[in-house]
């Protein structure tokens, strides 16, 4: 296993976007982080899988030590255009695309836009195609009554609140922790991103319907969710399963929450090396 290398990968319009190269092996392991994140929620993961293969992780625009390549709207089209650069750009080829929370979504925007050539198989963490429920979906957000404009006005109008909400509802024991408590801390957690970049794909994450790209898929796909502590709904892994017209296996994480990467990092790194042992990627 060779040494972890961080460096600053140049994005085609200058912005520098901070990534890690670590471990070695004949697979590639590309993992994208979750909205407020940084690649760092992988990090307890990292070591078993860093073992087994070549893990590539980077903070997208906006956030941790990229958090000032901020230039122009970012949305989840903009972060997927970002991943084919650094493709490209590193000679990336055979992927195994991993994806939390919003960093499924930009899978999903990814495969839609730039195909499943590079890649050998995606693995979606707990995200749904879609989050604003109405119609006959019911797979989004639980909570989300919200219209285009209700959500365009909420974001604008101030985004801690959004935040705080969010943060309860992915970590439930915070739900009952006096805000006057959580305040500071909810704060140094947004400080160490673009709040700008934040709102704009947190409109943009509402904005998109991904479903039509799950039947565009080419590679296997396994999907990861958390019980019961998920943002959604468990049906989520059967519309998954049904909607995916390549190999698909799903693969419920008992006793978790949406963060269930930093609950059960062994458990996460296992499966996912599950996944890379299996010919394909397949089930």
């Amino acid at each position: 296993m060779h040494e972890r290398d961080m460096s600053d990968f140049i994005l085609k319009n200058g912005e520098k976007l901070r990534y890690e190269d670590t471990g070695a092996g004949e697979e590639t392991v590309v993992m994208l982080h979750g909205w407020t994140s940084t690649r760092k929620v992988f990090a307890s993961a990292l070591p078993a899988i860093s073992r087994a293969a070549r893990c590539i992780t980077f903070d997208f625009r906006g956030h941790g030590d990229s958090r000032r390549a901020n230039r122009d709207t970012v949305t989840l089209d903009t972060l997927a255009g970002d991943l084919d650069e650094l493709i490209r750009g590193l000679g990336l080829h055979d992927i195994t695309l991993l994806g939390w929370s919003m960093g499924a979504a930009v899978a999903l925007s990814y495969a839609s836009a730039y195909g499943c050539g590079s890649l050998r198989q995606l693995i979606l963490c707990d995200m749904t195609p879609r989050l604003l429920n109405g119609g006959d979906w019911t797979l989004g957000l639980d909570r989300e009554k919200l219209t285009r404009a209700d959500t365009l006005e909420e974001i604008e109008a101030d985004l801690f609140p959004l935040f705080r909400r969010f943060s309860a509802e992915t970590i439930p024991k915070l739900a009952g922790i006096p805000d006057v408590l959580l305040w500071l801390p909810l704060k140094r957690r947004l400080a160490a991103c673009d709040e700008g970049v934040l709102a704009s794909l947190a409109f943009s994450m509402k904005e998109t319907d991904l479903r039509p790209c799950v039947e565009e898929i080419t590679v296997p796909v396994t999907y990861f969710y958390a019980v019961p502590g998920s943002l959604f709904s468990p049906a989520l892994a059967d519309w998954y399963g049904a909607h995916v017209k390549t190999p698909f296996r799903s693969v419920a994480f008992p006793h978790s929450t949406h963060i269930l990467i930093r609950e059960h990092p062994r458990r996460f790194a296992r499966e996912v090396i599950r996944a890379l042992d299996r010919e394909g990627g397949g089930p």
